[in-house]
């Protein structure tokens, strides 16, 4: 099987399934592992947003959707010289990644014949289960099962740890100019990192609101994980939210590795989360996440 990943998380879930060696192509966000890019044909680049403020990417995303533009672009002779048995790619988010009907539309134009899969888990049960449907459709079921066992073991020792102690209200940021709130399966996250998820949008998709709606919700603890960004974004753009919602503890952290991208990661998520959430003399200071409010 030849496997081209048209988004950052697929790429992730054919490494974990141990299938790098029948991957072929990437995305040019897809930086995980760094082998990725590197070592396999990038047959999607989009716009470079570096140096763009977190207001003038929503501008740029908005004006450009308007229009009817697409916002990455699909290098369809490149995609097409790959001969691909199995194309990964989604539909749930369209800022996030080329959608599934784009890519049908090249391989019908180009007289293609792949198996376009997409995966658009809302939930973090349905995150895990992607993987279960990449493994299956892959021919490896029994390594699916496995990957997917190793992450709900170690969701049970977070769920272990935290039991019985008081959950903070947490409220996360998703992006900050304009604000969204936690969607998808972040909410599910912070549950299982022992919190109570507050101003979001559990099982759907995000959408801008003010910072009213953050203030309104009285969060103990605010995460900013920003959708695009690692942490040295998230900790830059953390002192706009800790200025406008003043007087609570605010944690920047590593959206893209462990927030945003709906792969195997997400649980690293959960455990950083529950460290900071639940700090113990014996439970490593939170990976990935930085306090600066």
């Amino acid at each position: 099987m030849r496997i081209v990943s048209l988004l950052p998380s697929a790429t992730e879930i054919v490494y974990a399934l141990g299938l790098a060696d029948q991957l072929v192509g990437v995305t040019f966000e897809c930086d995980e592992p760094p082998a990725a890019r590197r070592e396999k044909a990038v047959v999607v680049g989009g716009a470079d947003t570096s140096g763009m403020t977190p207001a003038e990417i929503d501008a740029s995303v908005r004006r450009r959707l308007a229009a009817g533009e697409d916002l990455y672009t699909l290098h369809a002779d490149a995609l097409a010289a790959l001969a691909p048995d199995v194309i990964l790619t989604q539909d749930l988010c369209r800022v996030c990644a080329l959608p599934s009907g784009h890519v049908d539309e090249a391989l019908a134009h180009l007289g293609c014949r792949a198996d376009v899969v997409a995966l658009d888990p809302y939930t973090l049960d349905q995150v895990l289960a992607t993987i279960t449907t990449v493994g299956e459709r892959m021919g490896v079921p029994e390594r699916a099962d496995a990957v997917v066992r190793g992450l709900r073991e170690r969701l049970a020792a977070v769920a272990a740890r935290v039991a019985g102690r008081p959950r903070p209200r947490v409220a996360v940021v998703e992006w900050v100019d304009p604000p969204f709130p936690a969607a998808h399966w972040v909410p599910d996250q912070v549950a299982a990192a022992g919190g109570e998820p507050v101003a979001c949008r559990p099982g759907q998709r995000s959408v801008p609101v003010d910072w009213d709606f953050f203030a309104a919700a009285e969060p103990d603890v605010v995460v900013v994980a920003p959708c695009g960004f690692g942490l040295t974004g998230a900790v830059e753009q953390a002192a706009t939210v800790a200025a406008a919602l003043p007087g609570r503890p605010v944690w920047a952290i590593d959206g893209d590795a462990v927030v945003v991208r709906p792969g195997p990661r997400l649980v690293d998520g959960v455990e950083t989360l529950a460290a900071l959430l639940h700090p113990s003399p014996d439970v490593a200071p939170p990976p990935l996440a930085v306090r600066v409010a």
